[in-house]
Parts: structure tokens; sequence; C-alpha cells
């Protein structure tokens, strides 16, 4: 039994230091390659990401890219700063708007020559430096039911200007019993349903980006530093805002909810929608099969074919990091290669914010933003300029207000003018 024991142990002290070698030896490969770490947090893409990353690290020799997920509802933020005070800064990681740049400048490289700047339209910019590649594209127009205008005899190609939303709802509005409409629009304003975001935010965004360079805030900038309305803009915007309320279904615009607005689109009992491509995967639960796409928020007198195209978040790369260029290649590689576009369309199920994009998501109002943002001419989302809670506790209710008396445009004016003007207060 000794001689039987002492062997025993001799084969697996043998076994430990080989595995020790094999350690070293693995960890002598790890130390000798570049490590990238990424710390991301949208999570509904955190599988796609990993599988990429690792096909990215296998076909480049000698990099390892290794991606870090927050969960859903986490401290991003927090962790971040964890992360430094641990001495772990991550050489790729997100901010999600001008708000995340004052708090990680430092840490900030300036992305500027990359090969990618010139294939997007939705890059960061600080300064005029390129600080933040988009991770992906959000947006939205006036969603249309292509079949119910083809039987109204609306040609949605016309939807430029605000007189031509004008005879179009009023002529859909003429022929709601035979195309079994409740109502032209369906649009949500309420306060008490949660819609607030619609109006405080995205049809508010409208009035601050619409008619303009994508990258222009002249308006937004006139908002938050001077507090002041451009009025001309402003009643022409109000009069396309009391459009939308006048044809809308009262029921969904006074008191109805998310599931409210978008089931009776689904349901084809409107012709329009006032939400973004984030619908499409409602849409398709609803069984809403019909052809449909992307009209432009046409407030103005002059023409206008933009569709509303941002970025919600972007990757930045840690200019303190030793292997920044590395990391850089990876987010190019990303935005540039058949391969990275097929892991944001087609595994991600993103819409990309590069033009040379050319696979297109399975979303009928997503494929609208792709097939947007390749033509150009598209407009800015600068809501997220506002003061925190601007939309949400100032304007929201105005807008309420107005839905609920849509004939007394001069009160409304008058509330949003007297709003605006405390915004540089709040800035500060």
């Amino acid at each position: 039994m000794k001689k039987i024991t002492k062997k025993i142990i001799g084969i697996l002290l043998v076994t430990c230091l080989c595995g020790v070698v094999s350690c070293a030896k693995s960890e002598d490969t790890a130390s000798s390659g570049k490590v990238i770490n990424m710390f991301q947090l949208k999570v509904e893409i955190k599988d796609a990401l990993d599988a990429y990353a690792a096909q990215y690290s296998a076909e480049n020799s000698g990099v390892t890219v290794k991606v870090e997920t927050l969960g859903g509802g986490g401290d991003y933020g927090g962790v971040l700063k964890a992360k430094i005070q641990a001495g772990q800064m991550p050489d790729i990681f997100v901010i999600e708007g001008i708000g995340g740049y004052q708090v990680w400048k430092d840490y900030i490289a300036d992305l500027s020559d990359q090969s990618w700047v010139a294939d997007t339209d939705l890059a960061m910019k600080v300064d005029g430096k390129v600080i933040g590649f988009p991770v992906s594209i959000e947006g939205y127009g006036l969603a249309y039911n292509a079949e119910i205008l083809q039987k109204a005899g609306v040609d949605p190609a016309t939807l430029t200007t605000r007189n031509a939303y004008e005879e179009a709802f009023k002529l859909i509005d003429s022929k709601k019993k035979e195309l079994g409409l409740d109502a032209v629009v369906s649009m949500a304003a309420s306060v008490g349903g949660g819609m607030w975001w619609v109006v405080g935010h995205h049809s508010f965004a409208c009035y601050l980006g619409g008619g303009l360079a994508q990258d222009d805030t002249s308006i937004a900038d006139m908002l938050v530093k001077e507090g002041k309305l451009d009025d001309e803009r402003f009643a022409q915007y109000t009069k396309y805002l009391q459009l939308l309320f006048k044809y809308a279904d009262k029921n969904v615009l006074l008191n109805g909810s998310y599931d409210n607005q978008v089931a009776a689109f689904a349901q084809q009992k409107t012709a329009f929608l006032h939400q973004g491509n984030w619908v499409d995967p409602n849409l398709k639960q609803l069984n809403a099969n019909f052809k449909m796409g992307y009209a432009p928020h046409a407030f103005l007198d002059t023409e206008d074919k933009g569709l509303y195209l941002f970025a919600p978040s972007f990757y930045c790369v840690n200019v303190k990091s030793p292997n920044a260029e590395e990391a850089k290649k990876f987010l190019t590689s990303i935005a540039m290669t058949p391969k990275g576009h097929e892991y944001m369309v087609t595994k991600a199920g993103m819409i990309p914010a590069f033009k040379s994009v050319t696979l297109m998501p399975e979303g009928q109002l997503s494929k609208a933003l792709v097939e947007a943002n390749m033509r150009g001419g598209n407009h800015g989302v600068f809501f997220g300029m506002m003061p925190d809670g601007t939309g949400q506790n100032i304007f929201a209710p105005i807008f309420d207000l107005f839905a609920q008396h849509p004939d007394n445009s001069e009160q409304f004016i008058k509330d949003m003018k007297k709003a605006v003007a405390g915004l540089p207060a709040m800035s500060k």
C-alpha cells in the first residue's frame, strides 16, 4: 500500500507540475500578446458581441478581445469609476452623450483619423474632434400604413410639407368609414399614461432639428443657452402638432398607453403612427404584416424629406491605454468589414450607423431608417441637450394640456416660451 501510495503521489506531483508549466506557458502567451478589454452596457447584444470578439481574436494573432457586459439596470458609470480606482480602466468603454463626455474626457482618445469617420454622419464630435464610435442607430419619422394610403389616394412621397399633410389628413379623415379607421393618426401625449416622452422628447426634437443639417444644434443651443424659441419656426411646428392632435384618436391621445398607441396602428385602425423603429418587435408580435414606411415630420412651410436619426450611445477608446491602437483596429473591423457588418445587422439586430453597410434589418421601419441613412439629408435628435428632467417634468405637461385643447395654440406657445426662459439657469 505504501508503494502504491507513493506511486500515486508521484503521478499527481508530475501532473500538477505539468499543469503549472502549462499555465505558465498560457500566461506567458497571454502576456506576450495584447488584450483589449471592452466594457459595454447593451445586454441585448451580449451574445453576438462576445461571439464577434472571439472570432476577431482567433483571426488576429497576438490580440485577444475580452468583452464585459453590465447587467440590465446596473450603474454603468459607477462601475466604470470603480474600475478606475482599481487600476482597471477598460480599453473600450461607452458614453451616452455630452454628459458622459464631461465625466470621462480625460480618458477619451481622438478618433478623427479613423477610416470609418467618413462613412457615418453620427460619430460623436466635441470641439471638431471625433471622440465616439456610434454603436447603432435609432430614429423615427411618421410611420404610415402604405396599403391604407394607397386606398385613400395619398402618395407618401408627397408628404414633404405641413400643407401636404393637412390635405392628406383631411382626405383620409373623410374616408375613415370606408377605410375602417378610428382615426387618421395614432399619437399619444398623456403624462398620466406614461407617454410624456413621445411629445416631451421625440416630437419636440422635430422642432430642435427639423430641416437642418444633421449636426446643426443652433436651435437647441438657442433653447438651452439663451432660453429662447425661434418664433417663426416654433409657430410652424405648433401648427403641425395641432394637426397631429386634431386628427388623432382622442382616447389614445389623451389616455392611451404605449401598448394602446402601437396596437391602434398594428390593427389598422389608424393610417399613421408617431413612434420610432423600436416598435418593430411589437408590430411583429401583433402580426402587423402590411407594408409600412416612414414619411418625414415635415412641419415647415418649405420642403423637408429627412428623417430623425441618432446614435444613443458611443464607444470610446481609452487614450491612456497601451493598447489604444489595437482597440481602434477592433472598432474599425466592426464598421468597415463584411464580418463586422454581419455582426451588427444579422447577429446583433442593430441598425448600423455606417453608410457602406448594405445588409438590411428584419423590421420594416428599421429598414426605412437604413435606407434613409444611405440617402443622407436627415436630421439630428437633440433633446439630450436639454437639462435633465426638462422633457418629462416641464414640457410634457404643457403638451398634454395642448392635446386636450388643440385649438388654443396661443396658450401653448405662451406656456412654452415661459418654460424655455428658465432653461439657462437649469443648465448651470
